[in-house]
């Protein structure tokens, strides 16, 4: 029997994963890890395009995949604009905003560009993105920030937000748009939606400066103090989006971006480092207070997933401050590739409504 096989794509900043299933069966799965020397060559992301893409063809030559097997191929979104959230075709207007960074850089853009080159050249297959970072289902409240030049803006790990309350809304044999969830995202980002009847209706920016600070992102800084820093005189724009970006948080405490190390360091005696923790955890508990109140309190179940759901210490630390506002549920790790995966396969059973990018 000819195979039909979905590829589904994961860039992320030092590595690409990559899954290929038959059906909803894994045939593989692997990380691929990219060093420093490796990617310190290409001036932007979008440079390292020929570089990730034959090293996934490579991996799939492997794993002796027939690449005309293939006929779905699912990018991780990249950043674009406002976007309901679904399943949405790659086409040119996407690749000309992923390729250009128009709504900004991030390795994800790179996932809906090579998924679109590789599916060219195979007959009858198609590429698409399920649930980028920009799904936007704000309400109109929620995009006032106090500054009409500046407004509130929809950026969150909406693929694992929506596939962890769309799996939880199942195994409780109820359906996602009949739920009120409050689903905590715990990465080297942290974002927590408030998931109001299947939209997500308010959600912090996790990634540039909104929110819990985070294993490597300060989260909301104080805005006086952080205006004045960028006037001292003392650092460039591309210094100041450092501290914010991938050495705010964890890495600006204690110089590393690995909670687990972290956690160790508290368990075995350090203060500091248990401190900084315990805060992580208390900002993560006050963001869920504040989306329970946009959700009037009226809240069916809080979810926590990511990878640092793991560290049972670190949940205990926020469902001690929440556990009286709903029940919690404990969804480790991101499964994304999954979650991409699963949205490839309603598309070849038909089940799913495909959008184009406008």
């Amino acid at each position: 029997m000819e195979k039909t096989y979905i590829l589904a794509i994961n860039p992320g900043s030092t590595s690409t994963k990559i899954a290929v299933y038959n059906g909803s069966s894994p045939k593989f799965i692997q990380t691929l890890r990219h060093s420093t020397e490796e990617l310190e060559k290409y001036a932007m992301v979008t440079d390292q395009f020929s570089f990730r893409k034959e090293i996934i063809i490579e991996q799939l030559d492997n794993e002796e995949i027939d690449i005309n097997s293939i006929k779905i191929v699912m990018g991780r979104g990249g950043l674009l604009k406002p976007v309901e959230s679904g399943i949405i075709e790659v086409n040119q207007l996407m690749l000309d905003d992923l390729s250009s960074c128009k709504y900004g850089e991030h390795a994800s853009n790179l996932g809906g560009m090579i998924a679109y080159d590789i599916v060219k050249d195979i007959e009858g297959a198609r590429a698409f993105i399920a649930n980028p970072v920009v799904v936007d289902e704000f309400d109109d409240k929620a995009r006032f920030s106090g500054h009409p030049l500046m407004p509130r803006k929809s950026i969150f790990h909406a693929l694992n937000q929506k596939a962890v309350a769309r799996q939880h809304s199942k195994s409780i044999l109820r359906r996602y748009e009949d739920l009120n969830l409050i689903v905590v995202h715990l990465g080297g980002g942290i974002t927590v939606g408030a998931h109001k009847k299947g939209r997500v209706v308010d959600v912090n920016q996790g990634l540039d400066g909104d929110g819990p600070f985070s294993p490597e992102r300060s989260g909301t800084l104080p805005v006086g103090d952080l205006v004045r820093l960028c006037f001292s005189g003392k650092y460039t724009q591309k210094e100041i989006m450092k501290m914010i970006k991938g050495e705010g948080g964890i890495v600006a405490y204690l110089k590393t971006n690995n909670a687990q190390k972290v956690s160790q360091m508290a368990a075995e005696g350090d203060e500091h480092a248990k401190l900084v923790y315990d805060a992580m955890a208390y900002q993560v508990a006050k963001e869920v207070g504040a989306m329970g109140s946009v959700l009037q309190h009226d809240i069916d179940g809080i979810l926590i997933t990511g990878g640092i759901a793991y560290d049972k210490y670190f949940t205990n630390q926020i469902i001690s401050y929440i556990h009286r506002m709903a029940p919690v549920h404990i969804y480790p790790g991101e499964d994304e590739m999954e979650a991409l995966a699963a949205n490839g396969l309603r598309v070849l059973k038909g089940e799913a409504e495909v959008r184009q990018y406008t």
